[in-house]
Formats: structure tokens, C-alpha cells, sequence
């Protein structure tokens, strides 16, 4: 004999749940802008489909049975699925992406980038983020690409706008014991030859860009940012770093400037740029706005 499988609606497993989280019958009503007796008929018809008790009466209060808690347990998430779904049609319908891909420099600073996230969080409504990061053509090439619909770049391609976001403030620097240090005199570029510099590797696949000076003759190149100021916190060499990647470690005393007669410290400004301004969903100018708030802040 086959058994019926109980056809019980999600909407009777939404009013268990507000019975159960209101404490009563009465209350899960007022929460739900019901009737006290459409919510007793849908919770009679759902116990009636059930091969097993989901609530006890004790006077008027309304409490789970251990099977009941069970099977409310899987319902809630599939309530909050179908909830989430309804958002979802909802954002879809007011042209809200589902995905944002943001492209960003290696050099912007971390903890700006995580603040302008944490504000967006609010107004996200779920959508994703995709983070690129790159490094100079590397962030060109994701715009041009189509690969990116926002970023963070020192120079917009041909074709695209950017507006001024942040400037980013590189010193040359080594560990406190390097070579250079021990002359005690002013440095000129002339004394940097001899020694290994540390750059970071253009992420672009077409149109390799170099960036600051590269006339070091053991000129060593990395990928990640993270690697260059650790290999010269380990006094292997010296670079220009980006102050906001390495304050911690020269207050610490672990990195030191490196005393250039010129040259010690410049300046790389860093835009905004959007793939198409005017097709722009909402999700993608939220986050545009979280970034420049967050970079206005940091003044």
C-alpha cells in the first residue's frame, strides 16, 4: 500500500513558526494580520496531515512537541529560502544586480576597502561582490575587458572617465640594519644601484606597465604586494611601499625610510572608474558611493 505524502503548504509552516515564536495563538495572529481562527484552522489542517502531534496545548500557550521541534527546525530554513527568494524577485524586478565586480589596485589600502564594504553591507540587499585585485594594467585591462563593472585604478584607460578617489603616498624603505642605513649620510639614487630593490609584477596580460624607480641592478620582481614588504621587513633589499601597507611596521621600528636626498616619497593618485556609468545598476553606484565616503573620511 502506498502512503500519501501530507501536502503542506509553506504558509502553514510559516504560522507554526509565528505560533511558536509568539508563545500563542492570539499573538501569532496579531503578528501575521490574521484571524485567531484562520490561524487555528491552518495548524488543525497541517496537524491533521502529519502522521505525528506538532504542538501541545498548556492552557494558553502553545508548545512544540519533540517531533514538532524537529520538523520546525528543517521549516524555518526552508522559510527563510523562500523569503529570500521573494527579495531576490523583488531586487531583480527594481534592476537590482545580484553580482557586483569591483577591480582595485593592489596599493589602495586594506582597511579602507574593508570599511567601504562594511558600509555597503547594509544596502546590498545580498548582492555578491567580486573582488579583482590587480595590479596596474592588470585593473585597465578588467574595464576594457568587460571584466569589471567598477575600479579602483591609477589611470582609466582610453575611453573611460575616472574621478579623483585617493592618493596614495609610497616611501622607500628597508629594515632598520640594511647596508644603506649603515652609511648614516643622505642617499642618492646612485647609492641604490647596488643593491636589490623589490617590485611588484604588472598583472596585465597585453600591456606590461612599470611603475617608480626600477635602475636597481638585482631588481627582484614579486606578485603580491604582501610578498615585497615582507621579503624587505627580512632585510633582503629595499622598495617603495605604499605608507597605508606598512604604517604598523615603521612605528614598530621594522621598516625605516630610507634617507634619499629626492625621491624618498611619491605620490600615485588613484581614480574611480565605472565600465558604463549610464548602465550602472543600483548595487554598482551603492558601492561607488561607499568607496568615496570611505575615502573622504580618510580626508
Amino acid at each position: 500500500m502506498i502512503q500519501r505524502v501530507p501536502r503542506i503548504s509553506l504558509e502553514q509552516w510559516a504560522i507554526l513558526q509565528a505560533v511558536v515564536d509568539e508563545g500563542s495563538y492570539a499573538r501569532a495572529a496579531e503578528a501575521l494580520s490574521r484571524s485567531q481562527s484562520s490561524v487555528s484552522y491552518a495548524l488543525k489542517g497541517l496537524q491533521e496531515q502529519l502522521p505525528v502531534d506538532v504542538l501541545t496545548i498548556q492552557g494558553r500557550k502553545a508548545t512544540l512537541s519533540p517531533a514538532g521541534e524537529t520538523l520546525l527546525r528543517q521549516a524555518r530554513v526552508l522559510i527563510e529560502d523562500a523569503l529570500s527568494l521573494e527579495y531576490l524577485a523583488s531586487n531583480l524586478a527594481e534592476g537590482w544586480e545580484t553580482e557586483v565586480r569591483l577591480a582595485v589596485e593592489a596599493i589602495f589600502p586594506t582597511d579602507l576597502l574593508s570599511r567601504a564594504m562594511a558600509a555597503f553591507v547594509p544596502e546590498s540587499r545580498a548582492s555578491r561582490v567580486q573582488l579583482i585585485e590587480s595590479v596596474l594594467s592588470g585593473t585597465q585591462e578588467a574595464l576594457l575587458n568587460g571584466e569589471a563593472d567598477l575600479a579602483i585604478t591609477h589611470r582609466p584607460p582610453p575611453g573611460f572617465l575616472g574621478q579623483p578617489l585617493l592618493d596614495v603616498t609610497f616611501l622607500a624603505v628597508a629594515h632598520p640594519r640594511h647596508p644603506l642605513h649603515q652609511l648614516e649620510r643622505d642617499l642618492t639614487h646612485h647609492d641604490l644601484r647596488a643593491y636589490r630593490q623589490f617590485v611588484v609584477r604588472d598583472s596585465g596580460l597585453r600591456r606590461r606597465q612599470d611603475a617608480g624607480w626600477l635602475a636597481a641592478e638585482q631588481r627582484w620582481t614579486v606578485t603580491q604586494l604582501n610578498t615585497s614588504v615582507q621579503f624587505v621587513r627580512d632585510g633582503l633589499g629595499f622598495a617603495w611601499l605604499p605608507y597605508g601597507h606598512i604604517r604598523e611596521e615603521l612605528e614598530a621600528g621594522s621598516l625605516k625610510r630610507l634617507p634619499l636626498i629626492e625621491g624618498g616619497q611619491r605620490k600615485e593618485a588613484l581614480f574611480l572608474a565605472y565600465a558604463n556609468r549610464d548602465a550602472a545598476g543600483p548595487a554598482t553606484r551603492a558601492l561607488a558611493r561607499s568607496l568615496k565616503v570611505a575615502c573622504r573620511q580618510r580626508g
